[in-house]
């Protein structure tokens, strides 16, 4: 069978199981229920990990930044922002640059989270990996970006 055709919910060949969002939901939903077992017994959530980790690669970020990279609302980015400031995690400022815009920080025990955060889901990417060699991980990451891309134009426009 024609893997596109199986693959396409508008073909009368399609194969829930050959439908690439399928695959991708259903990897998506067993990873983070495993993450969510790991975050939970260190106190921190999911949503929590997000933004600690986009933290950990630059910091300090503008709230509405953060909300795109962890494909969160920034309605909701800014309740998990003020809860995390609440808890100590993170530092929140205006911006020097543009008072409407709220940098976000790690505060020193937001980092030391990370890094417990980090070591508790690094084995967890470990597993899930294990047989992919750096080829394979490389071509995986291209395919997605690919799908995404090939998603921009059909996307809507913020307004």
């Amino acid at each position: 069978m024609d893997a596109f055709r199986s693959g396409n919910p508008g073909d009368p060949a399609f194969r829930v199981k050959r439908y690439p969002f399928y695959l991708l939901n259903r990897l998506v939903s067993r990873y983070n229920s495993i993450i969510d077992q790991r975050l939970r017994a260190i106190g921190l959530d999911i949503p929590s990990w997000r933004v600690l980790m986009i933290l950990g690669e630059s910091s300090p970020r503008g709230s509405r930044e953060i909300a795109e990279a962890a494909v969160i609302n920034l309605s909701t980015m800014t309740r998990i922002i003020q809860r995390m400031a609440a808890a100590g995690l993170v530092t929140t400022a205006p911006s020097p640059d543009d008072a409407r815009v709220t940098l976000v920080a790690l505060a020193p025990l937001g980092e030391s989270q990370l890094a417990e955060a980090r070591q508790a889901t690094a084995p967890i990417f470990a597993h899930l990996t294990n047989g992919l060699d750096p080829d394979d991980f490389d071509r995986l990451v291209a395919l997605l970006d690919r799908l995404h891309d090939n998603l921009e134009p059909l996307a809507p426009k913020a307004g």
